[in-house]
């Protein structure tokens, strides 16, 4: 078996079913088994998640002769935590550049994380900016303000959640690559004939221009933020 960095492995985890599906680089759909939970209680059942896993992944593996190495997991349960932040800031009819959106989302950001308590942030999405006393739902180029700000929508999972299934994947030498809301990403398919695994992927590469990512040493930013940082730079 080689390592196979093409073949992108998604996991849809939700009280009432498990997927697991292998796509292409081709975007061709080459695995996929789901297995439905009768008695659910409305949480994830993570005993039968590494049963399902256990009968997987070997499966996997061996059809593809490829290792699965990591996985980007949908999480598709109610309860998600929401948090909003407005932030302000003057900007002297300077234009807008990277420092000074970097500095309110990492601001927000930090903010954020002091809030929300055993969770950790999974989706941070502007939805809407104002410049001075202009309201805009995407991000304007070469403008010129005296203050600016910002809504931020901050959407957060519990901390043990993540950890339970960072737990069960370790087991089979599988790191966590993405994790999205299942909400969040169904609010984009347009009918329920829409491949929610297609979407995810979709939305991990930048599908909501509005969205943003954040790491500590590293900072990548998705859709227009980083078509508009990347202007600047």
């Amino acid at each position: 078996m080689v390592d196979n960095i093409n073949n992108e492995t998604f996991i849809l985890i939700s009280p009432e079913k498990f997927v697991i599906c292998v796509n292409s680089e081709f975007n061709e759909r080459i695995y996929e088994k789901k297995f439905l939970i009768k008695d659910n209680f409305n949480e994830i059942n993570f005993q039968k998640l590494d049963n399902f896993l256990d009968e997987n992944i070997f499966k996997i593996e061996k059809e593809s002769k490829n290792f699965v190495k990591k996985t980007s997991i949908i999480i598709d349960i109610k309860n998600f935590f929401q948090i909003g932040i407005g932030i302000k800031k003057k900007n002297y009819d300077n234009i807008i550049n990277l420092k000074n959106f970097s500095q309110v989302l990492y601001e927000a950001r930090d903010y954020c994380k002091k809030t929300i308590q055993n969770r950790r942030i999974i989706h941070i999405l502007v939805q809407k900016y104002k410049f001075d006393d202009k309201n805009f739902l995407n991000l304007p180029t070469n403008i010129k303000c005296k203050d600016f700000s910002l809504d931020i929508k901050f959407i957060c999972i519990s901390d043990n959640i993540i950890k339970n299934l960072e737990k069960i994947l370790k087991k089979y030498q599988i790191s966590v690559d993405h994790i999205v809301s299942g909400d969040y990403v169904k609010s984009f398919l347009r009918n329920e004939h829409d491949d929610i695994f297609f979407m995810a992927k979709d939305i991990i590469n930048g599908h909501n221009q509005n969205e943003v990512l954040l790491v500590d040493k590293n900072p990548r930013y998705r859709g227009f933020f980083e078509k508009f940082f990347n202007f600047f730079s």
